[in-house]
């Protein structure tokens, strides 16, 4: 593809209509299996077309839903306000600028089927780190380092080329010297887990 936008991460496109919903038919357990909670304010970091993004808004009191694509932003914009949802702002932004594109201090980042692909794993994390209230949390939903041929949705492989996949060790690896403290690590079916960090609270 030639129109991305500058900063986006590889491997991290946007699946066509159909299948991104029989991967992940209730994404409202998959954020709660994560942690998210109400009266959370919480980041949808490189939220795409809104699809965890819509559930998010039903669960915690105030959303920010983010992403570097303009195009993907406004589907999002257009899926939550089709479904009623007040209670998100969303920003164009490159997810290294978190703090600043936030302003503020927040309860929670999530970050779906997207890590994988940053060219700075660490610079990402410290970025989160700053953006979360002490005692916060960070979620990254993962592909399971499997055979991308062996991860099929409606019958084709889907998901990101198998050498960019990264197991629970190799997230936990990328993530400690942000000075993040992991968690829990969940699993995520048929493909996926969460590992999720939390900020100290000192």
């Amino acid at each position: 593809m030639t129109d991305r936008p500058p900063g986006f991460f590889e491997g991290t496109e946007m699946p066509s209509a159909g299948w991104w919903e029989a991967l992940w038919p209730d994404p409202r357990s998959v954020l709660a299996s994560v942690g998210v909670v109400a009266d959370a304010d919480v980041v949808d970091l490189c939220c795409g077309d809104g699809w965890f993004t819509r559930e998010m808004c039903k669960l915690a009191r105030r959303v920010t839903a983010i992403d570097v694509d303009a195009k993907q932003v406004e589907t999002a914009r257009i899926r939550l306000a089709e479904n009623g949802v007040a209670n998100c702002g969303f920003v164009v932004g490159d997810a290294y600028d978190l703090g600043r594109l936030v302003g503020r201090p927040v309860d929670f980042v999530f970050l779906a089927n997207a890590f994988h692909g940053v060219p700075d794993k660490t610079r990402l994390s410290r970025a989160v780190r700053e953006a979360l209230k002490p005692g916060g949390r960070f979620a990254i939903v993962n592909w399971h380092r499997r055979r991308r041929e062996e991860t099929t949705v409606l019958g084709e492989p889907r998901g990101p080329r198998t050498e960019l996949r990264m197991s629970p060790e190799d997230t936990i690896a990328a993530v400690r010297p942000s000075g993040l403290i992991l968690a829990e690590v969940v699993d995520a079916p048929p493909y996926h887990y969460g590992a999720v960090f939390r900020r100290p609270a000192q």
